[in-house]
């Protein structure tokens, strides 16, 4: 089982870059990215983050200098990331972590556009990692 779909690329490497806050992942076809840390947390699949349905979303906020403390594997298929503002529930699937890696540039966009919408600034990370 690769992930929740089986024609789903498999990550061969996931390596934290703890001082730049970003998580690397290359998969079995050839695909490799860089998350931000922030990216990941403001993406979480938890329903914490997410909801139980459409609409139940809860934009977070203030993220810029979270930081994964630990990642977990869970069974063949996904990990569990632990972030060091105790948020440590949602699953990261291969598809997900793929999705995220494909759709990075307009799911940052969207994550931006949100924030704006919400009349909320982001402010620029201590670390300052550019996006």
């Amino acid at each position: 089982m690769s992930g929740l779909h089986p024609d789903c690329p498999i990550p061969t490497l996931i390596q934290l870059h703890q001082g730049s806050r970003l998580l690397e992942i290359h998969f079995d076809n050839q695909t490799e990215c860089m998350l931000s840390c922030e990216f990941l947390r403001v993406y979480s699949p938890s329903a914490e983050v997410r909801g139980h349905g459409a609409g139940q979303e809860v934009l977070q906020l203030d993220k810029q200098d979270v930081n994964i403390s630990a990642i977990e594997p869970v069974g063949r298929y996904a990990i569990k990331l632990i972030f060091d503002d105790g948020h440590d529930t949602g699953l990261y699937s291969w598809d997900y972590l793929y999705y995220l890696a494909q759709h990075y540039e307009s799911l940052w966009q969207d994550y931006i556009a949100k924030l704006t919408m919400a009349g909320h600034t982001r402010k620029e990370p201590k670390h300052a990692i550019q996006h």
